[in-house]
């Protein structure tokens, strides 16, 4: 249950993360979406689609650009109103300044009008001084009060707070006796001031004060037109403009201050209207792009989970494929090695006959039968278990929970039993057989990759013992698939470099004292593996396509040989794979021209599978080597088919008993009861009968009394190097009673 959960999360998750992040990451120029059956899109769909996002994207881009140029506009035309407004702020301060700096002038001229009077006064006497006094009172009527006394002295009115500051502040200045104090203005008491000062030649100084109110304030010429004119203490509003001073009877910073005219802000007010259809066009705008994305968003959300899924599931089944089965396999490995779980077991599965199927019925029928197939298996396996089609008519399971062999094998048997019912294809009825290669983890191999090439390997064992089967993996098998790893890698450069070699098992006449043929057998010295048998290599050289180079190498080398043993036939054995390529008897009589070997010296051994699938081929090739002088044998026989057509019909010269026959010749009636029938049925039809596997001498005195015409087997010689031939064809034989080649 733990590796159920645990499953069935990832299942959930892999398409959902890692796979969609992936998508989202390499978005494809031409997109592939997935319909919810599972097909493509159609073409329509796809079109419509695409000019969907380009209308999308035309309809956003003139919405930037309006947006662009409304901003650009808007932007403009408030840099211009903020510069306006900022120009008439300067403008009005400026002028405002200037308007109290003419008030003060007026009132320094009439200190300086007071000033000249005042250098007349020099001898006069006090009452003549204060009628010079109120005449100038009089005479300058706007100066609320004209004083002369020397700067700090006790005459002036130290009641009043002003002249004390204002001393203060002449005496701080360091002003020269005769030097006029220049008019200035300020605060005062929350009125406004303006004041002047200058020296007079009898040694008193003239005060002229012109103190303004607020109300009679904009009166002031170059005033009048500003709105909302205040006096107040503090820095100036910070929606209003205006100028700061220091409050000479507080000593706290005033500031006159106006509400400022805005010509920018008019400017705006008039021509504002016009962004009003632009900004509703592109608000518009955005409101159909914001509705189309919104649709296209959600249809290439629900595409892409559709891609996601389809990255991981095979489009015809719907079945996981190899990515998420190796995901889900890595996952109950690693399940098992955090002790979740026991243990797993893997099957992969190869449809018996499918291509027939296809060939027979078309593709279409292929689909249909995959997807029955798939169907079947998903009712057979637990939902704790992955069933995954990794293509073709290959699928493979996770049998969760398969600490041993017992539950992996009740998996298979349900399985060879469900798929052996027959399957409706359009009317036609189908039968198929699956064979099964099983291996499990960790027992077999704890990574996914060794775990799935041994299930493979078991795959290859059931299919080669008859198919239609489920065969667990065995130590033995991964040898087997060593040994074709080899043959795939070492074996093609082994026959280019003339890395092989041939030993020779010659052949006895009956009576075992005249060699009268040798049978080349190929051998292989491997540099890692040591000496290679035939047997080993030569199958799967012939899976592999390179039996045809092999078989060629191993002619010539025999012809070469043969060149030295004269008067003695050689035997070679030739491949069904061989002798159906169209080209073989010429490619023998080129090599033989080459070599310059006779072609009667030559015995070509074949089996009954050359003749078996295209028979009228075989014996239009058999024909053409006969009348080049070959002499040709059938080998094996016994075993096969033993059709009595084939002797009839074929142009054998020669027939070979199987080994297998003398092996059980003492202890089984019926073998020497067959083996007594071959040796007969050859010599009636005028072929001679030779015997393989012959090991004592009670089969020898026996194949010799029923007629047999030559013998061969360990009891007359092993397969042995040229070398060796040497010296048993041309010096003295190794064991009494042999002789030389006649």
């Amino acid at each position: 249950m733990r590796f159920s959960r645990f499953a069935a999360r990832l299942g959930r998750r892999a398409p959902n993360q890692r796979y969609k992040q992936r998508f989202r990451r390499e978005w494809p120029l031409a997109w592939e979406s997935i319909n919810s059956d599972g097909s493509m899109f159609s073409n329509n769909k796809n079109l419509s689609h695409n000019s969907s996002d380009l209308l999308s994207r035309l309809v956003w881009v003139a919405a930037i650009l309006l947006t662009g140029t409304v901003a650009l506009g808007a932007g403009i035309v408030a840099t211009i109103a903020a510069a306006q407004n900022d120009d008439a702020a300067v403008f009005e301060r400026s002028e405002v300044t200037k308007s109290l700096e003419r008030r003060a002038r007026d009132v320094a001229n009439k200190v300086a009008a007071a000033q000249a009077v005042g250098d007349g006064l020099e001898g006069l006497s006090d009452q003549l001084a204060q009628r010079l006094e109120l005449h100038v009172v009089i005479d300058a009527p706007d100066v609320e009060r004209l004083v002369f006394a020397p700067p700090g002295s006790a005459e002036i009115d130290v009641d009043d707070r002003f002249f004390q500051r204002l001393s203060a502040w002449m005496a701080a200045q360091d002003i020269e006796p005769e030097a006029r104090v220049p008019a200035t203005y300020g605060m005062y008491a929350g009125d406004f001031l303006f004041v002047a000062a200058a020296p007079m030649e009898v040694g008193r100084w003239v005060f002229a004060l012109d103190r303004v109110s607020i109300d009679d304030f904009q009166q002031i010429n170059g005033l009048s037109r500003l709105s909302h004119l205040e006096i107040s203490h503090g820095s100036p509003p910070r929606d209003a403009n205006g100028l700061a001073f220091r409050d000479l009877a507080t000593g706290e910073t005033a500031s006159l201050h106006w509400s400022p005219t805005r010509p920018g802000d008019h400017l705006v007010a008039r021509i504002g209207w016009i962004a009003v259809p632009p900004l509703a066009a592109t608000f518009l705008l955005f409101l159909l792009v914001a509705i189309n994305t919104r649709r296209v968003a959600a249809d290439l959300a629900a595409s892409h989970e559709r891609v996601a899924d389809h990255a991981v599931r095979d489009p015809l089944s719907g079945l996981p494929n190899r990515v998420l089965f190796s995901e889900r396999l890595d996952a109950a490995l690693a399940a098992i090695r955090d002790g979740a779980i026991d243990g797993v077991a893997i099957m992969f599965l190869d449809l018996d006959r499918f291509k027939e199927v296809n060939d027979a019925y078309g593709h279409q029928a292929g689909d249909e039968l995959i997807t029955q197939v798939a169907r079947r298996l998903q009712t057979v396996v637990s939902d704790d278990d992955t069933l995954a089609r990794f293509g073709g008519d290959e699928f493979a399971v996770i049998v969760a929970s398969a600490a041993d062999e017992e539950r992996a094998r009740d998996v298979a048997a349900r399985i060879l039993h469900s798929l052996a019912t027959p399957f409706d294809l359009h009317g036609a009825t189908v039968n198929i057989g699956v064979s099964i290669g099983i291996a499990l983890a960790p027992r077999d191999a704890p990574d996914r990759e060794t775990l799935m090439r041994l299930a493979d390997t078991a795959l290859y064992e059931a299919k080669s013992a008859g198919r239609n089967r489920a065969i667990h993996f065995r130590a033995h098998m991964d040898a087997e698939l060593q040994m074709r790893k080899v043959v795939s890698d070492d074996l093609r450069r082994a026959i280019a470099d003339d890395e092989l070699t041939i030993y020779y098992q010659p052949i006895y006449s009956a009576a075992g004292d005249r060699v009268v043929c040798l049978e080349a057998l190929v051998r292989w010295p491997h540099p890692t593996k040591g000496l290679i048998a035939p047997d080993s290599f030569i199958p799967l050289a012939e899976q592999s396509g390179l039996v045809i180079p092999l078989g060629e190498w191993v002619l010539r080398r025999v012809c070469r040989d043969g060149m030295r043993w004269p008067g003695v036939r050689l035997a070679v054995n030739v491949s069904p794979i061989q002798f159906r390529q169209r080209d073989f008897v010429d490619s023998v009589l080129a090599v033989l021209d080459e070599v310059g070997f006779d072609p009667s010296r030559l015995e070509l051994e074949l089996t009954e599978g050359v003749v078996v699938e295209d028979a009228d081929a075989a014996e239009a090739a058999m024909h053409r080597l006969r009348d080049n002088g070959f002499h040709l044998a059938l080998d094996d026989f016994g075993t096969g088919y033993s059709s009595l057509i084939y002797l009839r019909r074929f142009a054998f010269d020669k027939i070979k008993i199987d080994r297998s026959f003398l092996e059980s010749l003492e202890g089984v009636g019926e073998s020497a009861i067959l083996v007594h029938s071959i040796v007969h049925l050859g010599r009636a039809l005028g072929m001679t009968v030779t015997a393989e596997g012959v090991e004592t001498k009670e089969q020898h005195r026996f194949l010799q009394a029923l007629g047999c015409h030559e013998l061969q087997g360990f009891l007359f010689s092993r397969p042995v190097p040229p070398e060796e031939i040497d010296v048993l064809l041309g010096i003295t034989p190794p064991r009494a009673g042999r002789t030389t080649a006649a």
